[in-house]
Parts: C-alpha cells; structure tokens; sequence
C-alpha cells in the first residue's frame, strides 16, 4: 500500500539545512559584515561549495556555534528529509480498516490528479519561509479541505489540527535555532497544559487533511511514527499530540434542544424591548413596569450624562483609563494564538520595557476592588449616618438584579449560541471547549462561587472577578456597620487584615514561585497557578479593597477639609511616584534576558497594587473635596459617566469577542503591535455588543430592581 500524502514534521532541521546549503558566494557574508543587535550572525570559516557541509562553523549571535560531530550526527541524520516530502504512514497497527481503505482510495486518486484529492493534498500545511523567525505555526486551508466531499466513495474531507512540541536539545548546539524558531521562548508549554484559556505557546501547529472516517487516534499514531522515524538517532525529542478536538469535519453537528429555547429567549427580549419602545414612544400615561424594557428609556438613560448629588466624579475616568488598559492586556494574551509570520519579532518587541503596558493585567482590576469597596461602604456609610436600618437580604437582593442578568445572558449566549456561529482551525478550542465547560460548571457561576475551582475547568474564565468581588460585597455589608460603631478598633482592625493579606500574598508568590506580573519566559503552568492559588481569592485581594473601605471612611469624615498648597503638591508628588513604581518598577521583568525571581514576584504581588491604587485614591479624594488639579479636572469629566455604565458589559464581552476572532483565523498573519492591539474594529465590536447586552439586560433589570426595592433603600453599585 503506498503512503498517504505528504506532510513535513522536521522544521527545524529543515532550517539547518537550509542556513548551512544555502552557501554561495556573495549570500553569505563574513561575520563582521552583520550587525551586532540583528536576530542571527552568521559566519562561515570557510566558504567552499567543495568542501563538505559538515565542517562548516555556523555561529548565531549570543549562541555557540553549531560544529563538531554532535552536529554533524543530527545533520546527517536529518539531510534526507529536507528537500523531500515527509510522509506518514497510515497502513500502521492500530489505525481502524475504515480509515486504512479511505487512504488507500485518496492515494489512488492523488496519483491520478482527480481534483478532489488534489484539495486534500493541497490542505496541508506546507513548509513556509521566516522558520526562524517563528512562522512555525501552519494552518494549511481550512475550508479547502472541509469542501471535499466525493460522493462515490462517500469520503469527506477532514481537518486535523496536530501539535507538536520539539524539547530543547541538551547539548547545546542546537539550542540557538531551537530558539529562534520558538521565538526566544517568550511564553513556555507544555502539550499537557490547558490550551483553551492561555495558548500552548511552545508546540507547533501543522495542519492535516485526511480522510473523515480516520479517527484523531488514527492520525496520531500515524503523526509519531513519522517523528519517530524522522527523529530516530537525533538527541531530539519530539512529543506529539492530536487532540480530538482539533478535527473536524463540515458535517453540521444538530443542534440540541436547549440551543433552540435559549434562541426562544433572545429573541423574546428582543420583541418585547421593541414592544415597550413602542409603548413608551405613543402611550400617553406610562407605567413604570410596561417601560423597563424600553430601548428610548435606556438609550437616555445610558447616554445621560447627568450626575447626582453625591456622585463621586473623579471614579469614572479612573475606571475607563484601567478598563481600557485591561482590555490591551487581555488582548495581549489571546493575539498569542495566532500563528505570526513574524513571531519572533513579536516576541522581541514584547521583550522592550515598555510592554509593561501589557503585562500588567493585574495590576488595572485592583483599583476597581478597591472602588467597590469605597462604593459599597460609601452607600453604608450615608444610611448609618441618617440612621435608616442596613437592610442586608435588601443590599444583596439589589446586587443580584445588577450583575445577575448581564451574566447570565452572556453564559447562555456563550455556551449555546456562538458555538454555532461560525468554524475555524482553532474554533472549538477556544469556543467550543468554553461553552463545553459552561454546560457543566454555569451553576458555579450564578452561585458566585467559581473562583474557588481554578481556572482550568472555569466557565468564562474572566468572569472570576465577579465572584471575588461579591463575596468581599458580603464581607463588607456586615463588617462596615461594625466599623462604624466602634470606629477605633475597628479601623485598626482593618489596618491589621490589610497587612495580613498583603503578607499572605508575599509568602504564596514566594513559596509556590508564581508571578502576578507575566514576566518574559513565563509558563502556563505558573500562570494558572498564580491564579489559582492566589489571584482569584479574596483573601489575597482584601488590601485594595480594604483601602477602598477606609477611603470612604476618609470622604466621609473629612469632606470639607481644606489642603494647603504644600500639603496638596506632596500629595501629588507621592501619587505620581506611587505610580511610576507600580507601573514601572516591575518593567525590567519583562526584558527578554530576564531569568525568574521569586523575591521580585513577591514584591510585585505584595506592594504593586496598594502603591498603584493609593495614587488613585489621592486623585478620588482631592476630587471629591473639591481640591483636584488638571489630571483630576480631566478624570472627573461628565464623559466618563457613559463608559462607566458600559465598563461592565465590556467587561463580559471583550474575551468572546477575542475567542471569535482567534477561532475563525485562518491563516498565519504579520504583527505589528499598533494594528493587532489596537484593532478598531475588534474595538467597535465590544463597544457595540457591549451596548446591547446593557440595553437589553443590564438596565430593564436595573429598571425592574427600581420598582421592587424602595427607591433610596437599595445600595447602588
């Protein structure tokens, strides 16, 4: 039986082959010709077609050179497979008789040109040029090996999606190309890490198109006997994995009952917003209840700039320069799933100081814990001092109607509806396996316990904030009124598991090695546990919220106090140091040379987020005391009212939005930082679903939460 059609597994050693045949004279210039900071000197001892390619000394900058008989092994070892096609195997033990016979019939097919199985060969994923600057990933044609369907021999197309993981090599000599083509190891993997949150950085992804009734197990058997093969005498290992998820076929899978009423509810809300916008736009007396839903209400009533009496001004601008910072961040992370042309390149620029930018993800969602303390015990605060009761069944039955809703909507959108939408290479890793996840863990969600099970097996990963955040909420609405009745112990209180959180989270980033900041080499697996273990619990966020607690308690106390000049310039100057050290001070973690240390990470997770919200906090209350300069003047603008009222839903739609278009890419683009980051119509996308879910969810049920709770007795947040 011949072999199915070919598919190239030796990447790198293709590279070798190239650099080191490629010698002619005038291509490859003395070592002294190349610049110093370029990606890869090369220099060749002696450059002479007769003499063999294996003596030759090829150097790459920072790197030995590539020489003696190790090298010389793995070349030798590996020549024959570079200007030929590789080719798998599939008439192997353990692949099933069905899919052995589909080969077969696409062999034979191939050899005689029929156009069907041309499509299928011309799938695959070939060898592209710029290896070595990590154009490793290849896509091959989605949708060209998805249209083959040959109706006589009932064989479809079927698309693979294979990865594999090339471990360093040990000695050394082929760790300068190792690399360059895994661009500088900016990101670490392993085949076994979690792909469907964080991208498996480090493995390479090679598109195949096979027949539909072979099985993954089929093509991974058939992929590592081919590596092995390949690989076989080389000190390379080579791990590889077909995730059944990664193969797909164009048969449409039906679609489940609960698909068709969640579509049901949609739509409903859809008509009867429309059906209370007409009410509401003819009727002349008007119910409250009849107009909740109604797209003129909450059109006004998003786009109102109108402030109310005890608006604290300066929050909203502080809450839109960290949103959008947010937003950079988490876009940071998913464009790490797109196959690059240029990703070593990428990878270089993200290696310069001022990625920071990026990097700092969990540095902007502190200031908005510590607002939601400030908010929450604000509220407290003005009812305790008008003696009115803490109702708290009332406060937390208020918070539900505000937060429940918008999530709930997007959970079912996310786990029934946008896994229909549309298809790609990576779709159900990122999409799929989401709302796969979701079908059993949604419950966990709308408990508000779900950052307390990891990230791995979370519905909506992003959505941990919203569980944090209320459980503090509890925490707050009973421990407040205690502060405020014995205010001397209980501020010192506070003081005390303040210092005691920040030191918690001292030791667990030391002790366990994690890394709040994601620092250049950092790995999936430290990533996940830094979240896990520290990140998404309370109890290691309670500073910032604590400081949010005692701001109020400050702006309630001391709302008329008048600051000299002196006092005002210092305070000043120590926000804008508080600044720069939290926002600058972890930069040179992000360098390409930077090795790992747990002290710096400890640090960074123990004292960035208090000095970065204290210069917040001094920019809230000179604000609020009416003593602000120029940045809070601009901070307190009427502007941001609007973009606070949206900084929810675009909180909840940004990561969908991102998966959607990382799962229907299709093929390796070329990255520039200003263009991939700041997309302006991925941007137009989150602003305008973010309006919708607000218009559809978040304000009828506000509306509707106005009507059950007397007005005045609910605690806004």
């Amino acid at each position: 039986m011949k072999n199915s059609p070919s598919i190239p597994f030796f990447v790198i050693m293709f590279l070798i082959r190239s650099i080191t045949g490629s010698v002619r004279d005038g291509f490859l210039q003395p070592y002294s010709s190349f610049k110093e900071d370029g990606v890869l000197n090369v220099s060749i001892s002696t450059v002479s077609r007769s003499k063999s390619i294996i003596e030759e000394n090829v150097c790459f900058a920072n790197s030995s050179c590539l020489e003696g008989t190790g090298y010389s092994q793995v070349l030798k070892q590996l020549t024959k497979y570079a200007y030929s096609p590789v080719r798998f195997n599939l008439d192997i033990p353990g692949v099933n008789t069905k899919c052995k016979v589909q080969s077969l019939q696409y062999q034979r097919a191939l050899d005689l040109f029929e156009m069907w199985a041309l499509k299928m060969y011309d799938s695959n994923a070939k060898i592209p040029s710029g290896i070595l600057n990590g154009n490793i990933n290849q896509l091959g044609d989605f949708d060209l090996c998805l249209s083959v369907d040959e109706k006589k021999l009932q064989l479809k197309g079927q698309y693979c999606l294979a990865s594999l993981q090339i471990k360093t090599p040990l000695n050394g000599q082929l760790s300068a190309i190792h690399k360059l083509v895994h661009s500088h190891y900016m990101l670490k993997s392993n085949l076994d890490d979690p792909g469907h949150r964080v991208p498996r950085f480090s493995s390479i992804n090679w598109a195949i198109c096979v027949p539909n009734l072979c099985e993954p197990g089929d093509v991974h058997l058939a992929v590592q006997k081919a590596v092995d093969a390949i690989f076989n005498g080389t000190n390379l290992d080579v791990e590889v994995m077909v995730d059944p998820i990664m193969c797909q076929t164009a048969q449409s899978e039906e679609l489940s009952w609960l698909t068709y009423l969640v579509g049901t509810l949609f739509l409903a809300v859809i008509l009867l917003s429309f059906i209370a916008t007409v009410y509401d736009c003819y009727s002349v007396e008007k119910t409250k209840l009849y107009v909740a839903f109604s797209l003129k209400k909450n059109l006004s009533a998003l786009f109102s700039t109108r402030r109310s009496s005890d608006d604290i001004e300066a929050l909203h601008g502080i809450r839109f320069i960290n949103a959008f910072m947010l937003v950079i961040s988490h876009k940071s992370m998913a464009s790490f799933f797109v196959p690059y042309v240029n990703r070593t390149s990428m990878s270089e620029i993200m290696g310069k100081p001022w990625t920071v930018i990026g990097r700092a993800a969990s540095l902007y969602t502190d200031p908005f814990v510590m607002m939601s303390g400030m908010l929450t015990t604000h509220c407290l605060l003005k009812k305790l001092n008008n003696k009115r009761p803490v109702n708290i069944l009332q406060e937390y039955v208020s918070r539900l109607f505000r937060i429940v809703p918008t999530l709930g909507a997007l959970i079912l959108f996310c786990t029934f509806i946008l896994p229909s939408v549309s298809s790609g290479p990576n779709w159900k890793l990122v999409v799929t396996h989401h709302a796969d996840i979701c079908k059993r863990y949604w419950w966990r969600n709308m408990l508000f316990i779900h950052n307390y099970f990891g990230f791995k097996n979370m519905c909506l990963t992003h959505t941990h904030h919203v569980g944090l955040d209320t459980q503090l909420f509890l925490v707050a609405i009973i421990v407040v009124p205690l502060v405020w009745r014995w205010p001397k112990r209980g501020l010192a209180s506070l003081f005390v598991l303040a210092g005691l959180s920040t030191a918690l989270r001292y030791y667990a980033t030391y002790s366990r090695k994690l890394s709040n900041f994601v620092h250049f080499g950092t790995s999936i697996e430290q990533l996940f546990d830094t979240a896990d273990h520290m990140y998404i619990l309370p109890i290691h966020r309670a500073t910032v919220y604590i400081l949010g607690v005692l701001l109020a308690f400050l702006q309630c106390n001391y709302q008329s106090v008048n600051l000299s000049k002196s006092q005002i310039r210092l305070g000043n100057t120590l926000s804008l140091l508080c600044l720069g050290v939290s926002f600058l001070g972890p930069s040179f973690m992000g360098s390409i040379d930077y090795v790992y240390n747990p002290t710096d990470a400890a640090w960074y997770a123990a004292f960035a987020p208090i000095f970065w919200c204290l210069a917040f906090a001094w920019i809230i209350f000179t604000a609020h005391t009416k003593q602000t300069g120029f940045i809070g003047k601009i901070l307190s603008h009427k502007f941001f009212l609007i973009t606070t009222r949206l900084s929810y839903s675009i909180y909840l739609t940004q990561f969908p939005i991102f998966f959607y278009n990382v799962g229907t890419t299709r093929n390796a683009e070329y990255y520039d930082f200003i263009s991939k980051t700041l997309n302006v119509a991925e941007w137009l996308w989150i602003i305008l679903c973010s309006i919708l879910l607000s218009l559809l969810f978040e304000l009828p049920f506000q509306n509707i939460r106005d009507i059950i709770l007397k007005k005045g007795e609910r605690l806004q947040k």
